[in-house]
């Protein structure tokens, strides 16, 4: 008996030997004899407190990568439930696919997001409407032409939104808002309009420093936005509106619109300042 206590006490030490780190803390077990051990490993008080200090170093790991699970499942939620909204439509899609795909339960998901439509909010927030204040603070520190700010905000709509599944959040809405009016008005508020604000800026800007003639701003920004909603309706509906001659390169298509607008804005001779 004495020397297979010695035997494992010796493992130990063995074992216990390397340092241990957890939660930015290390101990040593370096120079505890066999002996020593051995009594340690019999007294009452190790014998109850020990088995918990092995199960927290063995485990911190594991909490900490649950700590960061459970921060990451925000983002993930939002993620499988934009996934499911564009490939679904909003009356399709329901709450537990969206926790299904995000690896949660569905009790997981109401923790974050109390209803489907507060979960469909979330998503216009995140991939939409939390854009503009980076979007503004960068338009008014440009300093080129009007017309070549229109053509930088184009290009960035279509890199972020256009090109992107976030612009089947706009066929949806297209097609589902007239049966979900909260919805369709919080699209509105949250995305549509300070869009339209911000078109209006660049419009009035290059109004202002006349290399735009005077127009009508708010038709102005519905003949900006036309073709951006054109291409975003036709990527979600399998280039319907292509004759199957020819497929339509959107990139280019938004380059050669953008330059009709351009000419139509232009001022002429008489109207452009000095």
């Amino acid at each position: 008996m004495g020397s297979l206590a010695n035997h494992l006490a010796g493992e130990f030490i063995a074992r216990m030997s390397n340092q241990v780190r957890c939660r930015g803390k290390t101990r040593h077990c370096r120079g505890l004899t066999s002996g020593m051990l051995l009594t340690t490993l019999l007294t009452r008080q190790s014998l109850t407190t020990m088995p918990s200090r092995l199960l927290s170093d063995k485990f911190c790991a594991v909490r900490a990568k649950r700590e960061r699970r459970k921060e990451a499942r925000p983002g993930e939620l939002l993620d499988a439930a934009l996934d499911l909204f564009v490939e679904k439509g909003f009356a399709g899609t329901r709450s537990e696919e969206v926790a299904a795909r995000a690896g949660v339960s569905k009790g997981t998901l109401f923790l974050y997001f109390p209803s489907k439509e507060e979960l469909f909010k979330a998503v216009i927030s995140e991939n939409l409407a939390g854009r503009f204040e980076q979007w503004n603070a960068q338009f008014a520190a440009f300093q080129g032409s009007t017309p070549e700010m229109l053509r930088e905000c184009v290009q960035i709509w279509w890199d972020n939104i256009g090109s992107t599944k976030v612009s089947g959040i706009t066929k949806l809405m297209f097609s589902e808002g007239r049966n979900f009016p909260e919805l369709a008005q919080f699209y509105r508020e949250q995305f549509v309009a300070p869009a339209h604000e911000l078109l209006r800026r660049i419009l009035q800007r290059g109004i202002d420093r006349g290399e735009f003639a005077p127009v009508d701003l708010d038709l102005a920004v519905y003949t900006v936005v036309a073709h951006m909603v054109f291409l975003m309706l036709n990527r979600h509906a399998a280039d319907i509106c292509g004759d199957g001659r020819r497929p339509m390169d959107p990139a280019q298509y938004l380059a050669l619109q953008t330059e009709f607008i351009l000419a139509g804005l232009a001022a002429g001779p008489g109207q452009r300042r000095p």
